[in-house]
């Protein structure tokens, strides 16, 4: 056990067995549906690349996509973000040009948020890169664990959410 003179109880701590490391790397789903996620997203990310736009900046832009302006909230809801997160990604689009943000009549300290004219040319150019993509996926999925598995895998993530 490393000793860690500047804590108090650095004699007294327990070394966590190597095994039990192994164990979780081995059975926690987060740490799964995290590896999993991030490879899903550097796919999309890398096929997003020329155009300039990131998978998360491409489903920020998806979930504004409503015939009437969207609220903090809904956003915030669709995407599964705490406001705070949501906020400062959303600023980046916003300095590009791609939203606009406007006060909510109905309650002047809400926002309302909605794509501009750019942003609507992109998301139109982001739509094809996300469907090839989404769709190899979808065949390497049913290729490697048999037909509807993509179907399956939505709806058991979304049982856990």
């Amino acid at each position: 056990m490393l000793s860690n003179p500047t804590h108090p109880a650095s004699s007294t701590i327990e070394a966590i067995p190597f095994s039990t490391t192994l164990h979780v790397r081995d059975t926690c789903l987060c740490l799964h549906v995290q590896r999993a996620a991030r490879a899903l997203a550097r796919r999309f990310d890398n096929a997003m690349k020329p155009i300039g736009l990131t998978n998360g900046q491409f489903s920020m832009m998806m979930a504004l996509n409503r015939p009437q302006p969207a609220t903090m909230s809904q956003v915030a809801s669709v995407l599964a973000m705490d406001r705070t997160t949501l906020t400062a990604a959303l600023k980046v689009l916003e300095r590009r040009g791609l939203i606009e943000t406007g006060t909510d009549p109905k309650d002047r300290r809400g926002k309302l948020l909605r794509l501009t004219n750019n942003g609507m040319t992109m998301l139109s150019a982001a739509l094809p890169i996300w469907t090839r993509v989404h769709a190899e996926i979808d065949a390497e999925l049913n290729e490697s664990f048999g037909d509807d598995e993509p179907n399956r895998l939505r709806k058991t993530l979304n049982r856990i959410r």
